[in-house]
């Protein structure tokens, strides 16, 4: 944070700044907070932009395709296919056209909404400041309603999957695993436990791990200049291993619940 930002407001008013979303209502069409249907617009619209670069930029590679020596574009494209494909191979059981394609949209796109930590605090904020918009937060997996959606879309395709897979088989499977028929209040209970834990764990750890990181970037900014480039540099490189792996993690969980929705016991 430089001086100016710094005789203007107080540190926890700075962390606040940054914490505040900007903010649409659909009913009053008007910006900030003004009932329930309020957009958290900042999350919506970074969404939006990632998620139709990482599309352009696959259509470009899909239709400059080539047979012979790859692009570094395209190579890299390829790995990254290559990955997700060995990671659904060795981890679904079922059979399905779906998974392979889901958990790539899933790692890539995850990936870099999590890469907007990466930029400079006060960079959007500040750009948007000159437009008129006082709030804005760079990163979507830091704002819980997106983590959560994310999950959800997940939780319903688990749903889907095992009623579509096991029918009525998964009537006898909720009513007598693991304790048997005669138990069946209890297997009931452990079963709506069991699949109302997995969008939490989806959306919570994501967040979670995000939000952090999030504020020990805000933390920093709040140093003199002179001494945000030593902890700033740490944190970014070892934060770009974290983008990584909660990249990964919600990739492989999803991969790992859907296969738990195609197998019979």
């Amino acid at each position: 944070m430089n001086t100016e930002t710094a005789s203007a407001i107080t540190p926890a008013q700075y962390v606040q700044h940054h914490l505040d979303h900007l903010l649409f209502n659909l009913n009053s069409m008007s910006f900030g907070n003004n009932g329930f249907w309020t957009l958290n617009l900042d999350t919506v619209l970074v969404s939006l932009v990632t998620g139709l670069i990482i599309a352009t930029l696959l259509r470009v590679v899909a239709v400059r395709m080539t047979a012979g020596v790859p692009g570094k574009l395209q190579n890299f494209v390829e790995i990254i296919i290559e990955f997700v494909q060995k990671s659904v191979t060795d981890t679904f059981h079922g059979t399905s056209k779906i998974i392979a394609p889901l958990a790539l949209t899933i790692f890539v796109w995850v990936f870099f909404m999590n890469v907007m930590d990466l930029l400079p605090i006060d960079l959007l904020p500040r750009a948007l400041a000159a437009v008129g918009f006082t709030h804005f937060k760079n990163v979507p997996t830091a704002d819980p309603n997106m983590t959560f959606a994310m999950s959800i879309s997940v939780f319903v395709l688990i749903i889907f999957y095992n009623f579509k897979i096991k029918g009525w088989h998964l009537a006898k499977e909720v009513f007598t695993k693991p304790f048997g028929i005669y138990l069946f209040p209890l297997n009931i209970t452990f079963r709506l436990v069991e699949e109302f834990v997995k969008p939490l764990s989806l959306a919570l750890r994501l967040f979670g791990n995000m939000f952090a990181g999030e504020l020990v970037f805000i933390l920093i900014a709040l140093l003199p200049w002179w001494a945000q480039w030593l902890p700033g540099g740490i944190w970014s490189i070892f934060h770009i291993l974290i983008i990584s792996i909660q990249a990964f993690i919600f990739m492989m969980l999803t991969i790992v619940y859907l296969s738990m929705a195609h197998d019979k016991h």
